[in-house]
This record gives structure tokens, sequence and C-alpha cells, in this order.
């Protein structure tokens, strides 16, 4: 089976707008004729100058990485979610939207739909994951707090990580993570003591002769630029307050704070310079870095902001991903090598039963199908060709005000 190959259903006029944008195409693409009022708000919001909204209504194109995976991965008109086919009349299905997040086929999400798609595009792509495990050096134990589906866990057990306990409120997603990765969650709001509290004590079961980390980034929503309240007053902001003290009880070797690009800008820079002291009392350094999930083999451009917190190990760098693109980087993986093994749908279509199309066509299908391990993978990316030769920004501390670059000018 291939589980969650399942396509979310479309309206009638949902439809209509699928027909009108080719691969590539946008709600650019679609034509007034099409009645829509959110198309000639869009319209008459671009009109103003007010953004071009690129992704809405979008379709992806097969030759490149997809856009940002989001909560809405079966709303055409909130993102960039329409297959890549263009006789195929739908978004995304479930399945594909989590390959696109580069979990592998047998990991199963549950609970409704709705509760799927949510958990899927909050998750952290296992593969940018495994790449920040394997920075830390020697495996050791996970503490994941705000975990979700697990992706950040799953990526830190491919690179030899134990995990020692996960929490989140979402009692779905904490379903999907003991089912896919192991039993130890605590399901609650991290705001509660005894919750916090019980975290403690099961972060204190695992061997003390090796390395511990704990990982995780409060939710986002309050932090996205894809939000409607992003200020101060949203209290999902303030988390970071009781991750911090949960890293003082637990007292890792150093820690892994994860979230959206938003984060620096929000309130003209005054959320993040708290966010940064607050991390900063609990740590002897901390490092930030902005960085591209594509670069590191995930078929999909999404930016995330990685502070680290160094409390008994030495600080070090992030490498940058062996596709960043410069002199010696690779071209990202792109939607058909990570999707065209999959069968077609239509939309409101359960696909669960069909059979792959193919045997796999690339390292990225052998990968989400269990036919290669994540390392072996990551050695492939290695040899990867390049069609970029271009001035680029490598995942610097930003804390620092310095870029370095590498590559040269591509010739005009």
């Amino acid at each position: 089976m291939i589980r969650n190959h399942i396509a979310p259903k479309l309206s009638a006029l949902d439809l209509q707008f699928a027909r009108a944008v080719p691969p590539g195409g946008n709600w650019k693409d679609i034509p007034e004729s099409v009645p829509s009022q959110r198309l000639k708000q869009i319209r008459e919001s671009y009109a103003r100058g007010e953004g071009s909204r690129s992704t809405y209504y979008g379709r992806l194109h097969p030759s490149q990485p997809s856009y940002t995976i989001s909560t809405y991965v079966g709303r055409p008109g909130n993102g960039c979610h329409l297959h890549y086919e263009w006789a195929q009349l739908r978004t995304l299905s479930y399945r594909e939207a989590a390959r696109l997040q580069s979990f592998p086929d047998s990991f199963v999400f549950t609970g409704p739909l709705t509760a799927v798609s949510k958990q899927i595009g909050n998750a952290v792509p296992p593969l940018l994951a495994y790449w920040l495990a394997t920075s830390f050096g020697r495996p050791g134990n996970l503490v994941d707090l705000f975990a979700g589906a697990g992706g950040l866990s799953l990526g830190f057990h491919w690179a030899g990580w134990k995990s020692l306990v996960a929490s989140d409120i979402d009692e779905h997603a904490m379903k999907t993570f003991v089912r896919n990765i192991h039993p130890n969650v605590v399901v609650g709001d991290v705001r509660e003591e005894d919750i916090r509290n019980r975290i403690v004590e099961l972060a204190a079961s695992g061997d003390s002769r090796v390395p511990k980390v704990l990982v995780g980034g409060p939710p986002c929503q309050g932090f996205s630029t894809a939000g409607n309240r992003r200020s101060e007053a949203d209290e999902r902001n303030l988390l970071f307050n009781d991750y911090c003290r949960i890293v003082e009880a637990v007292d890792p070797d150093a820690f892994l704070f994860e979230n959206v690009t938003g984060l620096i800008n929000m309130e003209s820079g005054r959320v993040f310079e708290r966010v940064s002291q607050a991390l900063r009392s609990v740590a002897r350094e901390i490092v930030v870095w902005r960085v591209s999930a594509e670069e590191y083999g995930v078929p999909q451009r999404r930016k995330r902001i990685i502070i680290v917190g160094f409390r008994k190990r030495a600080a070090f760098q992030l490498p940058h991903g062996p596709l960043t693109n410069g002199l010696f980087g690779g071209t990202p993986i792109s939607v058909l090598e990570a999707l065209g093994d999959l069968p077609a749908l239509v939309a409101g279509e359960n696909g669960e039963t069909l059979e792959y199309v193919t045997a796999p066509k690339s390292d990225y299908q052998s990968l989400m199908r269990g036919c290669t391990s994540a390392q072996s993978y990551i050695a492939a990316l290695s040899t990867r060709g390049s069609d970029v030769d271009s001035l680029t920004e490598l995942p610097d501390p930003i804390n620092t005000g310095s870029v370095r670059r590498r590559g040269k000018l591509a010739s005009s």
C-alpha cells in the first residue's frame, strides 16, 4: 500500500482554476471570466503593488523543487499545491506532500485528513534534521519538544540518535509519532508544570555517558508571515520561555531551536531579540543560521531559522549543503524526481491501494521507498552535477551581521 496517497476533494470552482493553470503557472493564468471574489481581490491587491501572490493557485513545475509545503496542501488558493501534471486536476496528495517534506513512504500519518495535513505542513523535513544531527558529531540521546509528527526526531534517528522523550499538545501528531518513532511521549501543554515535570523525568532516563541534545521549535503561526496574527500579542510567541525552563531542567549538552524566518523581522526585530536573549540565558554560546532545505537534498524551497545553544560542548558551524548554488553545488531535487513513480489520481480519490507506476527512477525515489539509506542518499548528492554558477549566500551566523559568499558571478 502507498499510505496517505489520498487527493483532497475540490469544488467545481477549484476544478476550473486547475484547468486554467499550466505547470509553473499561478493565479495570473486564470481568465477573469472565471467567477471568483477572492481572485478579484488578489488582482486588485496586485494592481496596488501589494505583492505578486506568486504562489496562489500555483501549479508545481516538474523540473523545479516545490514551494514551501504548508498546512493548506488541499487548498489551491493558499499556495502552490496543484500537481505538476496539467492533466491531473487536483492538488497534491498527502503522500506527495509528505515526500516533498522528505518523509519516506513507510512513515504513516494518522488521524483525520485535516490533522494529517497539519502534521505534514508543520514538520521539519527529516533530511534537513539528519544534516543537523550529523553536525553534532557522536550520536547520543534526544529530547524533542513541540515534536509534531516527528520530523526532527526521524532525522536524528537516521543519524544514530536515541529518543528519550517527545512532547506536543497535538494528540493526533503524538499518535503518528508513536506509530513511527517510539512510544515515550508526553501529550500536553508545556506551560503546565506537571507536563514539564514528566518531560524532565523521562529525559533523565538515558545513559549519562553519551551526549544529550534537546531539539524543537514552538508553534510558528504567530511568527509566520503567512499568519494573520503576526504580533507580540499572540500568546504562542511566548512559548520560548517554557522551552528555556525545560532546557535548564533537562541540562542537555546543547539545544536546537527551529522556527520560520518571519521570526527575524517580527515587530521590527523585537521578538527575535527577546527570543535570543532568553536562549542566551540558558547557553554558554548560541549561533544562528538561515537554512534552505533544498540545499540539503529536500525537493522543496523551505527556509528556516536554526538557533543552536551550546552548554557543555564546543560551538560549531553548520556545513553548507551539497546542493548549495555555486561553483561546487549541484542542482536541487525536482518535483518530478521526487514524485514521478507515484500513481495518478483524480480529486477526492483514495489511491492507497494503487501500485507504484515504475521502479524507483531517482536516488530520491529510492530513499522514499526504503531501497537506500539516508547516508547512501547523501553520499550520492556529492556527485550530483551543477547547472548553476552564481554568487550565493551560505548559512552563516546571522547574528554577526556578516555573510560569506562563494562561487563567482555568472556571465552576463
